[in-house]
């Protein structure tokens, strides 16, 4: 049996980009329901619409921002749906390409609240009853953003390490606690789903929809606890923290920067239209 056979799965930014993908492999991974929880009702309908024939499909519009509406949300998942097994905290936003003495107070607590606070919030309604039955899985979708600092993007940057930080120790102290509950934390590349279009790289491939969607499964289902996507670089999670360790900042800074070009990367950001 699967890692997702007969589990319920609640997907954040469930009906859209690889959110929407990673329902789909769930059911098609014959699990028990797939649960999605989306702010664009447009968007759940159509995909509660589209992945019924894969399996049971219901949707929740949710402003992850919103803490009541969150507790008030899983509140209803649990009485009409069942106890969550995976969690794949998914949702996300990035505000602009600014730099940071031009951005705004509401940038930043609206960037943190959503892709820091929210994952965090949204965790812990589902953690306790998965430490009570010891059993359960949380996936929490950082970025290569949250490893590697980038201008244009410092706030996004911020969240997302916030993010790694938070999530990593969240694995210890399960594991401290002796409990089967994991945390996959995943680490990716830009991924082309329109969240980051205009988006330039130089050497390194902007990664497809598909292919971080699957990743993303298969790293839940080997019980990866840390995963980052990045084509063409081998193990690249430990490349970039041995590069980090060894290196002094201003040759880090040529090599990422200038050579592999990331630091401009966001110079013609668009975002989605």
């Amino acid at each position: 049996m699967g890692k997702f056979n007969e589990k319920r799965v609640l997907i954040t930014g469930g009906a859209s980009g690889i959110g929407r993908l990673m329902g789909e492999m769930s059911l098609k991974k014959g699990a028990a329901a797939l649960i999605i929880w989306d702010i664009n009702q447009k968007g759940i309908e159509q995909t509660v619409a589209e992945f019924s024939k894969f399996g049971k499909v219901v949707g929740y519009r949710v402003d992850v921002s919103d803490d009541s509406m969150v507790a008030q949300t899983y509140s209803r998942v649990k009485s009409e749906v069942g106890d969550v097994d995976i969690l794949i905290n998914c949702a996300g936003i990035v505000t602009g390409n600014k730099t940071f003495d031009c951005c705004t107070t509401d940038e930043i607590h609206r960037t943190i609240n959503i892709n820091t606070v929210s994952p965090m919030v949204v965790a812990l309604q589902v953690l306790p009853d998965m430490i009570k039955r010891d059993s359960g899985h949380i996936c929490n979708i950082a970025s290569a953003g949250g490893m590697i600092s980038n201008p244009r993007m410092s706030i996004y940057a911020a969240s997302k390490w916030a993010t790694i930080g938070w999530s990593d120790s969240v694995r210890i102290e399960l594991k401290e606690l002796k409990s089967s509950v994991r945390i996959t934390t995943v680490a990716p590349y830009y991924i082309d789903t329109g969240m980051f279009g205009g988006v330039k790289s130089r050497i390194l491939p902007i990664l497809k929809p598909k292919y971080a969607a699957e990743q993303i499964i298969k790293a839940i289902e080997k019980n990866r606890d840390f995963k980052m996507l990045m084509r063409w670089i081998p193990c690249p999670h430990h490349f970039v923290r041995l590069m980090q360790g060894l290196l002094p900042t201003a040759l880090f800074d040529w090599l990422f920067g200038q050579v592999f070009g990331i630091y401009h990367t966001m110079d013609n950001f668009t975002g989605r239209k």
